[in-house]
């Protein structure tokens, strides 16, 4: 980021940054946090200011960019703002700012379901309260709405004793003179999330898709309902955590939009091409996922080895439209899938990744016999035979995809299993070893020996009940014979297997489930 050479320092008081939230110079941008402080913390506020301490700098941002989705100051609701003047919005200060407003706005009146309570001087102690108007005590409450409005001032002091007058003349006078530190800093657009980041004292970054969702809102377009009703669209087919991801969805934006995914694409979109390309975008993700769907089994977001992969998939179908893939693209998709899996592509250097592939998926808009996955892969037993499976992990999930890609039945009784059903919920219940773990414990084999992917199939939590400790060349009796082979082919396993020893056992399904695997990378 280049250096913030247009920086301004001043001292402002409370008077005219009220007149300024007033006139609409100063605004909150959508991209800030509600407003949170309790009644307590804005009495504290005016305390600070009345024993003259200091309550920090006030950060804003003035641009002549106008953010066509802000945010109401708290329970107030700010004036248009002037356009002959340049808008100063907030990046740090807004809690500080709602409370100078609310206290001393005395035109103002807060929305009447917020729990807002105005503050008071309390004569008798000489400190400050936050209570409902009704609980006010006009005797020994004086309300700081009237400190800066010389008529309310004059009949709320009017009749009081002079000692009184005395003591909230110089509570005027303070809050008069009191000024608040102002940083104006005029950074370009694309590095007010950085600036934001790095002052930010409550410690949130800033949320990209906030500002991109400021940047392009309009009456009839609010990018982050729009992801929400996507979100919900894809709720039954498993997808719906996707509002929970939303630098996956500003990526498949930028990449379908500007056809790059990196960070700086990210925050130069513009507002416009988001929204005019919004249903192609919507269209490219959705097909997408039905795509991950019918052909690799990819029922959850959770499933997906690595999700970034949603992004140049999305610029395929977006690209594609109502057309869909041919046969020649489908194959070409399904190879590029196992292909960036097994080889770990998105592991690192995903920025790097996105780029070639975005490309690649153009490249296969236009050509169908176009090679995408042109990249060295090489796949060994040993990872089937070392890694231990956990849901969690990529080479786990990779694995299950692999399994499920063979359409598994339950072992005991040869149902087909319901891989929607397991694998959109996706957890560990539907998972269990084929060799025991108790049987394997007896026999001396450690958790680590257990636990590897290559003992580990598709199995109703039922069967596992029912198989429990049994040696596996007992349990292969209880399997329909007329159904037997078939049953243990869907597995990658075969009868003889389960009848000699567990190394015996885990060498030879690991090497069945390598050669799969080369084989699906290969198309």
């Amino acid at each position: 980021m280049e250096a913030v050479t247009d920086v301004e320092l001043q001292s402002l008081s409370i008077r005219t940054l009220l007149e300024r939230l007033k006139s609409g110079q100063i605004r909150i941008p959508a991209f800030q946090r509600k407003f949170v402080w309790t009644s307590d913390k804005v009495a504290q506020l005016m305390d600070s200011i009345y024993k003259g301490y200091p309550v920090g700098a006030i950060l804003l941002w003035r641009t002549h960019e106008r953010l066509e989705c802000e945010r109401s100051l708290g329970p107030f609701i700010l004036p248009a703002a002037s356009p002959d003047y340049p808008i100063d919005y907030v990046l740090d200060g807004q809690q500080r700012l709602t409370s100078l407003f609310g206290t001393f706005a005395s035109d103002c009146t807060a929305d009447p379901n917020s729990d807002w309570d105005d503050v008071y001087f309390d004569i008798s102690s000489t400190s400050f309260v936050a209570i409902p108007s009704s609980k006010a005590d006009a005797d020994r409450y004086f309300p700081l709405r009237c400190v800066f409005d010389p008529v309310e001032y004059r009949r709320n002091t009017h009749g009081r004793p002079d000692q009184e007058i005395v003591l909230l003349d110089e509570l005027q006078r303070r809050f008069q003179e009191a000024t608040i530190p102002v940083e104006t800093i005029q950074p370009a657009r694309n590095d007010v999330a950085i600036v934001f980041e790095r002052i930010n004292t409550t410690g949130v970054p800033l949320d990209t898709f906030q500002l991109l969702s400021a940047w392009t809102w309009s009456h009839e377009f609010d990018l982050t309902d729009r992801f929400d009703e996507l979100a919900s669209e894809l709720e039954p087919f498993g997808f719906g955590s996707l509002s929970q991801e939303p630098d996956l969805l500003l990526k498949c934006c930028s990449a379908v939009v500007r056809r790059i995914a990196d960070p700086s694409s990210i925050s130069n979109l513009d507002a416009v091409a988001v929204r005019d390309r919004f249903d192609d975008i919507v269209a490219g993700i959705k097909t997408a996922i039905d795509f991950l769907r019918t052909n690799l089994n990819v029922y959850s977001l959770n499933v997906m080895p690595y999700q970034s992969m949603l992004v140049p998939l999305s610029v395929f179908f977006a690209e594609r439209g109502r057309q869909g893939s041919t046969a020649k693209q489908t194959q070409a998709l399904i190879s590029w899938f196992w292909k960036s899996c097994f080889s770990r592509r998105y592991s690192s250097g995903v920025g790097r990744a996105h780029a070639q592939d975005i490309r690649g998926m153009l490249d296969l808009v236009n050509d169908e016999s176009k090679a995408i996955a042109d990249w060295s892969c090489e796949i060994e037993p040993e990872l089937f035979t070392k890694t231990q499976f956990n849901v969690t992990t990529v080479n786990t999930k990779i694995f299950i995809l692999l399994l499920a890609s063979r359409q598994p039945k339950a072992l005991l009784s040869g149902s087909q299993i319901s891989l929607r059903d397991v694998l959109q919920p996706y957890n560990r219940s539907e998972f269990h070893h084929i060799f025991p773990k108790q049987y394997l414990g007896n026999l001396g084999f450690a958790p680590k020996d257990q636990n590897v992917l290559a003992n580990i199939c598709f199995l109703p939590n039922s069967e596992n009940q029912r198989i429990k400790a049994t040696s596996p060349d007992v349990y292969v009796e209880w399997i329909p014979t007329e159904l037997r082979h078939d049953i243990l082919a869907s597995a990658f396993i075969e009868e003889e297997w389960l009848r000699g020893s567990y190394e015996e056992f885990v060498k030879q399904r690991a090497q069945a489930l390598t050669e799969y695997a080369r084989s699906l990378i290969q198309g």
